[in-house]
């Protein structure tokens, strides 16, 4: 089993390599792909260095799985290179996930959708997987009609550059080189991707586009306000979500408790409730916060918070990886 990492020296990347290596994934040969000034580089991974190798050099050795964490046109260039040798890709940009063609795949959620023939496959924004973790056992009992959701999401949901940002202003120093166009430190900036003409940015639409095709229904009215917040990792959301059937909030608790990749963190007496810092490290998506929207009928507002790093980004992406290596490949051979 030879795996390639593309964009294996990013923060996505390197955790790609850790959750892995933490789940022991059943790899013989690794490839960590990076831009040219990082080739030859070593990487550590399971004790063993390996050293950075090219993009060409990576799809000549014909490797069964690419997971790309590299960026969108990055993808949109190299993953039809890959597949075209018979790599199966597992994409982790934007690059895919609305092509109608490629199947946007939450494990616990669709992950038996795929087929042998799915040799580019989009792994959902980091926002939108952990809201439908949370919400597709509810939607099965339910129905969602409609949801309402704002985010707070961790800079390190941009990248380095913005970590950087973070750590220089909070030591009082400016920023030397800005991920963003207001300082972030002690502020927060209601402003994620590119606005559209709507008004809207791709990060809110990407969490309504998303949401219909992961959970295979364009009836679902989905309104999304992201935010970026002062804080290095985990990501949080609070979820207004409107239901077709009525609910009983202790069925509500049960449901939640038993959905995969969902841990029920609830407990308002005794303060507990779901925290960016008790995500870091974790697969599971936090629930807590759950009560009854008392404004309007048939509605639940619940608080979500995961790692974006990990479930939001890499974790999902080996999920799926197992499940071809488990489910797909005996089939196939």
């Amino acid at each position: 089993m030879k795996i390639a990492v593309v964009g294996a020296t990013g923060l996505v990347g390197t955790e790609m390599l850790k959750v892995l290596a933490e789940r022991q994934f059943p790899l013989t040969e690794l490839l960590p792909v990076a831009s040219a000034k990082s080739v030859g580089q070593l990487i550590e991974f399971q004790g063993k260095q390996y050293p950075v190798v090219s993009m060409d050099d990576a799809i000549a050795a014909r490797p069964d799985i690419a997971i790309f964490s590299a960026g969108g046109s990055v993808s949109k260039e190299h993953a039809p290179r890959f597949a075209a040798v018979g790599t199966t890709v597992i994409d982790n940009s934007s690059a895919w996930r609305m092509d109608p063609t490629k199947k946007l795949v939450v494990p616990e959620l669709n992950a038996d959708t795929l087929t042998p023939e799915d040799k580019i496959i989009a792994n959902p924004n980091c926002s939108t997987i952990q809201m439908v973790v949370a919400l597709n056992e509810l939607h099965k009992a339910y129905k969602v009609q409609r949801i309402v959701v704002s985010t707070y999401q961790s800079v390190t949901g941009t990248g380095k550059k913005a970590v950087d940002q973070l750590l220089e202003e909070r030591a009082g120093q400016a920023a030397s080189n800005p991920a963003y166009p207001h300082p972030i430190d002690l502020n927060v900036l209601p402003h994620i991707d590119v606005f559209e003409p709507n008004g809207y940015t791709k990060e809110e639409l990407k969490m309504v586009n998303e949401t219909k095709k992961i959970m295979g229904d364009d009836s679902i009215r989905v309104t999304a306000t992201c935010v970026r917040i002062p804080v290095m990792g985990g990501h949080s959301e609070s979820i207004n979500v409107e239901f077709e059937r009525e609910f009983d909030l202790a069925d509500v608790r049960d449901i939640l408790a038993r959905t995969p990749g969902v841990e029920l963190v609830d407990d308002p007496s005794t303060n507990q409730y779901p925290m960016p810092k008790d995500s870091h490290g974790k697969d599971a998506v936090l629930v807590g916060r759950l009560r009854r929207d008392e404004t309007q009928p048939r509605t639940l507002n619940l608080w979500v918070v995961a790692d974006n790093l990990r479930k939001g980004a890499a974790t999902n992406a080996v999920q799926i990886a197992e499940y071809l290596v488990g489910k797909l490949a005996p089939a196939h051979n």
